[in-house]
């Protein structure tokens, strides 16, 4: 997403870009000299390698991280002036981000590329948010492939039982908009497994941190785990319904 989210912003601003393969140079000679940082990165590991760059910025300088993943790398990592907004959405659909921190400069650069959704005063509250959204998401991929398929056994075909969980009380945003998806074996291949373990195991983090009951979750976890192991760090986020199918079938 890095190079559209540059391209739509050097349209209204300078901006020079960095990536180590595509557009190689100095990422912290680079920071030295911006009033604004923006970085989309692959995960929160990543994100916790760039003490370097931001020590780089001037602290008047705002740092913009698009990146999903962990609330507590902001703290870490100390620059003064952060948002953090991880975003939802991808090439050919609308951006929404999920907007943690207040700052009028992050807001029009925002706004050039989506819709804000602002959530809290914190660098990581849209990070939180975005986590539990994404787990419920997971969460649902496990229990609807479930539902599926224990009423598969009992006789019922899935298209229909669809159709009946659509118009009830089960309807989703997930059913209404994937479900369709699974059912032709289309396992979402625009995020990658391992980042959904990554995701999963930071939320398992942050719930043992904080004392909170999370012994649903960590079945939802654990099925991912072993969806990975079965699959490998392929692009795919609704591989654990395949786990899920594929365990039903030997049983049968």
């Amino acid at each position: 997403m890095g190079a559209p989210i540059a391209r739509t912003l050097a349209e209204r601003w300078d901006v020079v870009a960095y990536d180590p393969v595509h557009a190689p140079g100095d990422p912290v000679a680079l920071a030295a000299g911006v009033d604004a940082l923006v970085t989309v990165l692959p995960g929160a590991a990543e994100v916790r390698r760039l003490g370097a760059v931001l020590a780089a910025l001037r602290p008047d300088a705002l740092w913009l991280d698009l990146t999903s993943g962990d609330p507590r790398v902001y703290a870490e990592l100390g620059h003064p002036r952060t948002v953090g907004a991880p975003m939802a959405g991808g090439p050919g659909r609308p951006l929404t981000f999920f907007v943690g921190g207040a700052d009028a400069l992050a807001d029009e650069l925002l706004d050039a590329l989506g819709t804000r959704d602002p959530i809290g005063p914190g660098a990581g509250d849209g990070q939180t948010a975005k986590l539990i959204t994404n787990l419920l998401w997971f969460g649902q991929v496990v229990a609807v492939t479930e539902a599926l398929l224990l009423g598969q056994a009992l006789g019922l075909d899935p298209r229909d039982l669809r159709r009946t969980l659509a118009t009830g009380a089960a309807s989703s945003a997930f059913v209404d908009d994937y479900l369709d998806r699974l059912l032709d074996g289309d396992y979402a291949a625009s995020f990658g497994l391992d980042r959904v373990v990554e995701e999963l195991d930071t939320l398992a983090s942050l719930a043992h941190a904080e004392g909170v009951p999370f012994e649903l979750s960590q079945t939802v976890v654990r099925l991912h785990r072993e969806a990975l192991e079965r699959f490998g760090a392929v692009d795919g986020e609704m591989l654990a319904a395949k786990l899920l199918q594929e365990r039903a079938a030997r049983r049968a």
